[in-house]
């Protein structure tokens, strides 16, 4: 059984840095994609960004160049790593999974993620 569980997440003021982790138990597919999305109140989920089995990743604009993700196999563990951080990036934070996927070119993600964790909140003060 797939269970995504995410950590990391608290309170910083703006310009500040988190790491995001995500623990993928029980997902030991060898081709896949993982993705973070957040959730702002009154606002639709928008993909930060995702990775693949072979390394590709992409972002969305408003974390290009600020935010980095990463996987490590040996821990099945997907990092969000966040620096320069500003009040528009609070929201739920929350990974998801995939087999059989990849980053297309384009940057392009499937449209829906079998597996997905509950989140963890980021607040980002001014």
């Amino acid at each position: 059984q797939v269970r995504l569980q995410e950590s990391g997440g608290g309170s910083v003021e703006a310009g500040g840095s988190l790491r995001l982790s995500c623990v993928a138990s029980g997902f030991t597919y060898s081709h896949y994609c993982m993705a973070w999305f957040r959730m702002a109140p009154e606002s639709a989920r928008e993909l930060v960004g995702g990775i693949d089995s072979d390394g590709r990743t992409t972002y969305g604009d408003s974390v290009k160049g600020r935010f980095t993700i990463s996987y490590d196999n040996a821990k099945n563990t997907l990092y969000l790593q966040m620096d320069s951080l500003k009040p528009e990036d609070t929201g739920m934070y929350s990974c998801a999974a995939d087999r059989g996927c990849s980053v297309k070119p384009g940057g392009r993600l499937p449209v829906g993620f079998q597996y997905a964790g509950r989140g963890t909140q980021v607040t980002v003060s001014s």
